[in-house]
């Protein structure tokens, strides 16, 4: 089980800072906080594999490779057998690194020069301790090397800080990256690890403060924070006794162009299991059968011309547009209808890219682009969009207003200020057809309940992610998105154990 951790992340250069505050206004020394961090490594290698005796240490550059040496003296000192290979000359070495790396030979410590893949022979855990924070170009040489031998070498492996070759920041793997079983970082939890590649590569995440004072981050806004599903119950609270449907909204969703009126019921399923008081379908005539018949709980609308929309729009709370809706003429005029009634709107799939023909800005919607949608929104690809995720949110909210949550491992929520918010729950099975449909159903469903489209998307996310994680119980392969909307009425009710017997 992964480990409690903090909510608040932090980018690489605003954990320098931190780092700074501890040293130059607290007064604790650079080199106490390498030995705390060293110190709080191995603790937890061998809280992870305390069978362990032996292990190896790759130690590369920088205050990362500091840390490496202080892992290998405080080993030794504990009676382990300790191989310590250095991929980059220690010679090189400055500072408080330098002092770690002496202090390690003063104890009897040896290093070996890196060989290839010849040092990583055998099964003891191994320390990744080779670039930390400050990388910010592609990986070359012996570390490149390095990483993808120890990658292929099959062993259990600790990333000290960050794994070698990710961007502490956005997640980016530069070139190449240690696929870690397990990272031990230090006084702030770093952005990167949550998003992009950094959850693929980062494996259990543990934290270590390093007792660093408290309030030191005072005045310094973290760049993200973690969603929270204890705040489930006060996103979400216990409905009165005297409820009905009429207080619980409507949602009306617009979609399913030909061939695709699925996404469109599985959208007005999601948002029937997150507690809307009505649902509706406005879709082609020829999926009107096929949909009642999958839901029986959701009113269905053959809609021909968006004239034919009229009705439903006069009704409705929430609007859910783009779940199969396509880029049809037909496409093209229900969309403009529904933008322009008023109403709070969730836009998603094709919604999106006919969002990125004809661009808009307002403040009353959501949109829940996937890298692809996203990259069309700003104008460039998926890849840059994955190369720097919190730069793409905060770009598409700046140019789109409203709320916008970029979907993908580590998937953020960015608002009109503060901090972005990041769901670190969910898991691969995810990445299937119409999981994206349900999560429109969900935001869409818990904004007409609680109206705040902030909030809707916020927790949207989370019960999102965590159905998800129900549904994965029993395997991520084959997971479908009929499997998360069954998983979604736990975690809508997170109040109800508050209520009396």
């Amino acid at each position: 089980m992964t480990p409690r951790l903090p909510r608040d992340l932090w980018t690489a250069t605003q954990v320098r800072e931190l780092d700074r505050r501890a040293i130059e206004v607290h007064g604790i020394p650079g080199y106490e906080l390498m030995c705390r961090a060293g110190a709080a490594a191995l603790a937890t290698l061998l809280s992870l594999w305390p069978v362990s005796r032996r292990l190896t240490v790759l130690c590369g550059a920088g205050n990362n490779a500091g840390d490496g040496y202080v892992v290998a003296r405080l080993a030794r000192e504990a009676g382990m057998e300790v191989e310590t290979v250095a991929v980059v000359d220690p010679g090189r070495l400055q500072g408080d690194a330098a002092r770690a790396h002496a202090a390690f030979r003063a104890g009897g410590g040896t290093t070996e020069p890196w060989r290839g893949g010849r040092d990583l022979e055998g099964d003891a855990p191994l320390v990744d301790a080779l670039l930390g924070t400050g990388l910010d170009r592609p990986l070359e040489g012996d570390v490149r090397e390095a990483v993808q031998a120890v990658n292929e070498s099959g062993r259990r492996i600790l990333a000290v800080d960050v794994p070698t070759g990710l961007d502490a920041t956005t997640g980016a793997e530069h070139g190449a990256a240690i696929r870690a079983d397990a990272t031990v970082t230090f006084i702030g939890l770093k952005l990167g690890l949550f998003t992009a590649r950094g959850p693929a590569v980062a494996g259990e995440i543990h934290f270590a403060g390093l007792d660093v004072p408290h309030g030191l981050a005072a005045g310094l806004d973290p760049a993200a924070r973690r969603l929270d599903p204890a705040r489930l119950a006060d996103w979400l609270p216990a409905r009165p006794r005297d409820a009905h449907k009429g207080r619980h909204g409507h949602v009306v969703v617009i979609g399913g162009d030909e061939g695709m009126g699925g996404a469109a019921s599985l959208a007005a399923a999601a948002a029937l299991r997150a507690g809307a008081g009505l649902v509706s379908v406005a879709t082609r005539p020829v999926h009107v059968a096929a949909i009642l018949a999958a839901r029986p709980e959701v009113m269905v609308r053959a809609v021909a011309t968006a004239e034919d929309l009229t009705p439903l729009l006069e009704r409705a709370t929430v609007l859910a547009v783009g779940p199969g809706l396509g880029r049809s003429d037909w496409s093209r005029a229900l969309l403009e209808a529904a933008l322009g009634a008023s109403l709070p709107v969730v836009l998603d799939a094709d919604g999106l890219n006919l969002l990125a023909e004809r661009p808009g800005r307002r403040d009353d919607w959501v949109l829940t682009p996937h890298p692809g949608e996203a990259g069309r929104l700003l104008g460039c690809t998926a890849a840059a969009v994955q190369a720097d995720r919190p730069a793409a949110a905060r770009a598409l909210q700046a140019r789109f207003g409203g709320v916008v949550v970029l979907k993908g491992a580590g998937t953020l929520v960015a608002g009109s200020g503060g901090p972005l918010d990041l769901c670190d729950r969910g898991n691969a099975g995810l990445a299937s057809g119409g999981t994206g449909d349900v999560l429109t159903g969900v935001i869409a469903g818990l904004a007409a309940q609680v109206g705040d489209l902030g909030t809707a998307a916020r927790a949207g996310v989370l019960v999102h992610a965590l159905a998800g994680d129900d549904a994965a119980r029993r395997g991520e392969r084959g997971l479908l998105a009929g499997d998360v909307v069954d998983n979604i009425r736990a975690w809508v009710n997170p109040a109800d154990a508050r209520r009396p017997a």
